[in-house]
């Protein structure tokens, strides 16, 4: 059943929702030395995002399960503005979603009562081996190439088909959200997102916090 929305809103996680990558954090601490480049691949557009995270997690040993879990609860700081956003978009009833790169047994937990489960994609996790398996519950379709681990624009087309004709706001910060963009109406890009867009000529609105979002997407509804 389609329902009728003026607009969708799909948001990164790492980076954007929280001020850090939470995934180099936790190569930086429970990683052995060699992850860096890895890093470096991925953003070079040497090697997929999928190929890369799957590779900087086989490194780290799955007894550190409940440790990495701790450490990013602990250390992950939201984004300011970001509950005062959710509450805007529940207030306007724009749909959100959290289209994240990152891995489940961390971005759920950061998440938890702040937004529904099934508003959350990203990546899942097998600790069942003796180091940490990623598994990708949301891979490429049929119409992407891109090798992308969450494939956000897959996701994206997937959810078209209950928006239709909704305008598509997308929020980020990296790499990983350039492909979301080139699909998008509207971007909102922070970092590294911004050189990709200038280098793409794909227009978008800079922000640092989620009050910079509302303001502008307010100045929209009043418009409209």
């Amino acid at each position: 059943m389609t329902t009728q929305h003026q607009s969708v809103i799909f948001c990164d996680f790492d980076g954007t929702v929280t001020e850090k990558d939470n995934i180099v954090a936790i190569m930086e601490e429970f990683s052995p030395e060699g992850w860096q480049p890895i890093v470096n691949e991925i953003l070079n557009e040497t090697i997929s995002i999928r190929e890369g995270v799957g590779k900087m997690f086989s490194r780290i040993s799955s007894d550190k399960k409940e440790e990495i879990i701790e450490f990013v609860l602990t250390r992950s700081k939201i984004r300011e503005g970001f509950q005062e956003f959710i509450q805007f978009t529940q207030s306007e009833r724009i749909p959100l979603y959290i289209v994240s790169g990152g891995i489940d047994f961390f971005v759920h937990p950061v998440l938890e009562n702040k937004l529904e489960a099934a508003n959350v994609f990203c990546n899942a996790s097998d600790f069942t081996g003796d180091t940490i398996k990623i598994t990708w519950p949301n891979a490429c379709d049929n119409q992407c190439d891109n090798d992308c681990g969450c494939c956000k624009p897959s996701v994206i087309r997937r959810l078209e088909e209950k928006y239709q004709g909704a305008e598509k706001i997308v929020i980020g910060d990296s790499i990983t959200d350039l492909q979301a963009s080139k699909m998008a109406d509207v971007v909102f890009a922070r970092d590294y997102l911004i050189k990709k867009c200038e280098e793409n000529q794909i227009p978008y609105t800079p922000f640092e916090t989620f009050h910079d979002i509302i303001h502008v997407l307010e100045k929209r509804v009043v418009k409209s």
